[in-house]
């Protein structure tokens, strides 16, 4: 039997994520093939299939990844009393769905300096801002880096150690594919996950409070 193919060919990001959750609310073929014109899609989606319980592998050729996935668990749909929880697994694996009582908290980092007015202030505010989120305990839940705030990501930022320490003590820190794209930093991401406004969208959903920077 043929694997079930979607082209996501020119399609932006979450829309490769997208087309698969409805088709997996709806049906769940034992074979897919998905086919995707960017690295952050890849990521992306090879990331969201293996949430969803499924062995993936890829070919590269022709400037398109091939994403081959395959599950045992074929024909099993979701019902329509799904809860929070199993609405999240849209998020990566790794990924803590808090409990309203856990007051879990995510910060939103859209610029690689803290405030407006003097970068180079900016950017020791935003050390300083990072190394004290620490005492936020495990009230901090995850990081999301948009924009300009990927860059904190990539090798060479002033800041990359005290994400990585956040993220080795169990804080989830998601990176946006799209902007690191932009900025030509996939290949260079040294911390986190690469994420798409699907994941983003569902934290804020999640999260008991949201902090902007």
């Amino acid at each position: 039997m043929h694997p079930t193919s979607i082209n996501c060919q020119n399609l932006p990001c979450p829309q490769p994520v997208m087309k698969l959750l409805a088709l997996l609310k709806s049906s769940r073929p034992a074979d897919l093939e998905v086919i995707v014109d960017n690295q952050a899609g890849f990521e992306n989606v090879s990331r969201f299939l293996c949430s969803k319980g499924y062995t993936v592998d890829h070919q590269e050729k022709d400037a398109l990844w091939y994403i081959n996935a395959h599950t045992e668990d074929a024909g099993a749909v979701p019902t329509a009393s799904t809860n929070d929880k199993e609405e999240a697994e849209a998020l990566p694996s790794s990924s803590f769905v808090p409990e309203v009582e856990d007051l879990r908290t995510l910060v939103l980092i859209h610029s690689p300096v803290f405030g407006s007015g003097d970068d180079e202030l900016g950017g020791k505010l935003m050390k300083n801002f990072l190394t004290t989120l620490p005492e936020m305990g495990t009230a901090l839940w995850r990081i999301v880096l948009l924009n300009g705030g990927v860059t904190l990501a990539a090798q060479g930022s002033p800041v990359l150690e005290l994400l990585q320490n956040l993220e080795k003590s169990g804080v989830s820190i998601l990176v946006c594919g799209t902007c690191l794209e932009h900025f030509g930093l996939l290949s260079k991401k040294a911390v986190g996950e690469t994420t798409n406004m699907l994941d983003v969208v569902t934290s804020m959903q999640l999260a008991y409070k949201i902090i902007r920077v």
